[in-house]
């Protein structure tokens, strides 16, 4: 009986592991949109409840619509952007750094990309994606500017 006492008190008094800190992402919430490059792309961001983010993303480009479903937050594997394109099964990209204004996330395992990066400068969010195809360094990046809700691109 003394050694499950004894035991137990050990269990209640040994250190626990520091919790991970849940970044503050709230600079990256509102409409998004970007009128560059012949397309019209918006990306629509909640701000942060519970250490979630939710998201979805718009492209019309050659008269073509594409979507992007996406959430930012805990997962098993760490604090992390999930992406699922166009309805496709989620992919996670861990947070590998975030400071104010800046957040990158990384999947070394994936085939393109591999780093998911937001920055935001003022009333604009720029989003960077990185990575390899076929051997060679590729990025796509897009520069969206504040927004109201469902503004289009003019004609």
């Amino acid at each position: 009986m003394l050694t499950a006492l004894l035991a137990a008190a050990l269990i209640q008094t040994a250190p626990t592991p520091a919790t991970v800190a849940t970044p503050d992402l709230s600079w990256m919430a509102g409409y998004w949109l970007d009128c560059s490059n012949g397309r019209e792309a918006s990306e629509t961001w909640s701000d942060p409840r519970g250490g979630l983010s939710v998201g979805h993303a718009v492209t019309v480009e050659n008269g073509r619509a594409s979507f992007e479903v996406s959430h930012i937050g805990p997962t098993p594997g760490g604090f992390a952007y999930v992406a699922q394109p166009g309805g496709a099964p989620p992919t996670a990209f861990v947070l590998a750094e975030s400071g104010p204004g800046r957040a990158v996330f990384a999947n070394a395992e994936n085939d393109f990309p591999t780093r998911v990066i937001y920055e935001r400068d003022g009333d604009t969010l720029k989003a960077r994606i990185e990575g390899e195809i076929g051997g060679q360094a590729r990025s796509m990046e897009w520069n969206f500017r504040a927004a109201p809700l469902n503004a289009r691109c003019p004609v």
